[in-house]
């Protein structure tokens, strides 16, 4: 029997496209409804230029997790911030403005998880000044 299901995503075959309210990024939406039919999680791996990044703004009702590859960013959230690094992971709760800023001289790589899926929705973003 032969499943039509596809459970395997390689980085190269995902169409790249850069996400709303970000700069000097670039996104390949790994897993999610499109690519593995997920429905309660979406997994992307962004790559975002120097001293670019999120400008501040918020997920209604999308958790996100962000877990560095590659490269020195500064997260702030929730009145707190923090520069990570590779292995470094940080937390942006559902509704709560947060921001990201490569500060490394060379790309960050960074895996982001949002649950559950954003897919890039407009009304799933929330902008802050």
């Amino acid at each position: 029997m032969t499943s039509s299901k596809k459970y395997f995503v390689k980085r190269e075959h995902v169409t790249p496209y850069s996400p709303a309210n970000h700069t000097g990024t670039v996104n390949r939406r790994l897993i999610g409804p499109e690519t593995v039919g997920a429905e309660q999680l979406e997994v992307v791996l962004g790559v975002v230029e120097k001293g670019k990044g999120a400008l501040p703004h918020s997920n209604p009702g999308i958790e996100q997790v962000c877990y560095m590859l590659q490269g020195r960013a500064l997260a702030e959230v929730g009145g707190e911030s923090m520069e990570l690094e590779a292995g470094d992971c940080c937390f942006f709760p559902a509704d709560v403005a947060h921001v990201f800023t490569v500060l490394s001289d060379e790309p960050v790589e960074v895996l982001v998880i949002y649950a559950p899926p954003y897919g890039e929705a407009p009304h799933k973003v929330k902008r802050h000044r």
